[in-house]
């Protein structure tokens, strides 16, 4: 097999299909660690040769894989993470595709070569993986043969990691958007409660608006309490709603 077989029909007809599938997924998740495990799947049904799959991710506390179509990747990326050094490793790292047979990694790898011998893997490709602007990663593939990945192949592995990359990064975004609704509802409630509390204490007890809001930060700094938990409290004791409670007072 050489590095310049052409692309048949049925190959390409493969790549279309599987990022066919792969784009449903996308447009119906915004969870990565789903659409990391939809393109390990995905990019196993469409580079030759490749028998398992598995995403290693450099996390803060250290790598570990975020999908895997089988087991024995899982096993053969733990033994590089225990090692600290691998292909998957040196990919993430360097940003660089790391391709080799495993016989000839012995020398350079000799955790990860035994490992993988040991659970009958011949042949290794990884493609480094920007997963988000917090972390870095790669793509790796695995195959029994010891025929070597192929240039090729390195290919379709690019394709993918480049799909992947704009998925995650969408992704992030998305998340990015929610996250800033969500601070801005949060504080718009946090502002209306306390525009309320100080209006009940300025018609009570006649106070102007800056002394109404320093009354209730007073109060907050005594009750070592957040100013809009003290706001709340007390407009839910000047509307009745706790039993006993003066409307003239802001506890």
């Amino acid at each position: 097999m050489t590095d310049d077989v052409p692309l048949r029909a049925d190959q390409l007809a493969e790549i279309a299909e599987s990022l066919e599938a792969l784009t449903s997924v996308l447009v119906s998740t915004t969870h990565k660690e789903t659409i990391l495990q939809a393109v390990a799947e995905q990019v196993v049904g469409v580079v030759p040769g490749a028998d398992m799959a598995s995403i290693t991710i450099l996390g803060e506390a250290g790598p570990y894989t975020g999908a895997s179509t089988d087991p024995r990747a899982w096993q053969i990326d733990d033994a590089q993470y225990a090692e600290d050094d691998g292909p998957c490793l040196r990919a993430a790292r360097t940003g660089q595709l790391v391709r080799i047979e495993v016989s000839h990694a012995a020398e350079l790898w000799p955790t990860f070569a035994r490992v993988s011998g040991e659970l009958g893997v011949g042949s290794f490709l990884a493609a480094p993986l920007a997963v988000d602007r917090h972390a870095a990663g790669a793509v790796n593939l695995f195959s029994y043969g010891t025929h070597g990945f192929q240039e090729i192949d390195a290919q379709f592995l690019l394709l993918y990691t480049l799909v992947a990359q704009s998925a995650l990064q969408s992704v992030g975004r998305a998340r990015m958007a929610e996250e800033q609704i969500e601070q801005l509802r949060a504080a718009m409630e946090s502002r209306a409660v306390i525009e309320q509390a100080k209006g009940i204490l300025m018609a009570v007890r006649g106070l102007t608006d800056d002394q109404a809001f320093q009354e209730l930060v007073a109060q907050s700094q005594r009750d070592n309490v957040k100013l809009r938990t003290v706001a709340r409290r007390f407009v839910a004791m000047a509307t009745g709603r706790v039993p006993g409670a003066k409307a003239g007072e802001a506890q």
